[in-house]
């Protein structure tokens, strides 16, 4: 990834965990080289899924805040019923 965003560092940072608790099933003492193509897939999936997850996420918050703020706005114009539809 070049240049990432702030949120998609956070992202990458959310995706630890889930990395960790996946990679501590199989085994932390296992070599990289030492996993099979499904051990691979599924460290891909878990990372993958926890990254997207945590985007979503945070878009989804982003989009309740500017909601929230543009709503405010509209309703202090004259004129107005106060909401979006």
């Amino acid at each position: 990834m070049v240049d990432p965003t702030d949120m998609e560092i956070a992202a990458m940072h959310a995706a630890l965990a889930p990395l960790g608790d996946y990679v501590a099933s199989i085994g932390m003492e296992r070599p990289l080289a030492d996993y099979g193509k499904k051990d691979v897939l599924r460290l891909i999936e878990v990372v993958v899924d926890a990254y997207q997850a945590h985007m979503i996420e945070e878009h989804e918050r982003l989009a309740v805040k500017e909601r929230a703020y543009f709503e405010a706005r509209l309703s202090r114009q004259p004129g107005s019923s106060g909401g979006l539809r």
